[in-house]
């Protein structure tokens, strides 16, 4: 009699053999490197692109690289702010004292206002790429018989 009524807990006889799987002799070595062929298997990774971006910090444009240098009179082109500000530095951190890594000798009160700060620097982001540099832009007819072209 069986004490479990499963068949894999049958004490009389023992453990129970699993098949084993073979396919044929196994090759001896070791496996080759690089993407396996009819098989199946790893493929080469698509790596994605990254680049590194300056954004403006009130109206979220991208900003030129030539940026980097930015003065204390510095605007963005897209909405006229100035980018000479604590929102726009690498060293504004709410959590510190006066929100700023550094040591400042007072708060800055409005952040979004021009500054003198000697230790300013314009914050960069390293965005992925998500679209294709195209050489000419689509011309909205060419994009509407896209769409529909079978």
């Amino acid at each position: 009699m069986r004490k479990y009524r499963q068949h894999g807990y049958d004490e009389k006889r023992g453990r129970r053999e699993r098949p084993r799987r073979s396919s044929g002799p196994r090759p001896s070595g070791p496996r080759p490197f690089g993407p396996r062929s009819s098989r199946g298997g790893p493929r080469s990774p698509r790596m994605t692109k990254f680049h590194q971006v300056i954004r403006c910090s009130m109206c979220g444009g991208t900003l030129p690289l030539s940026f980097s240098e930015v003065g204390a009179t510095s605007q963005c082109p897209k909405c006229a702010a100035d980018l000479h500000t604590c929102t726009n530095c690498v060293y504004l951190d709410p959590g510190a004292r006066f929100e700023c890594s550094e040591p400042i000798p007072q708060r800055v009160s409005n952040k979004n206002d021009r500054n003198d700060c000697r230790f300013f620097e314009i914050r960069t982001a390293v965005e992925k790429v998500t679209t294709s540099v195209r050489e000419r832009p689509l011309e909205p007819r060419e994009m509407f018989e896209r769409l529909f072209r079978k």
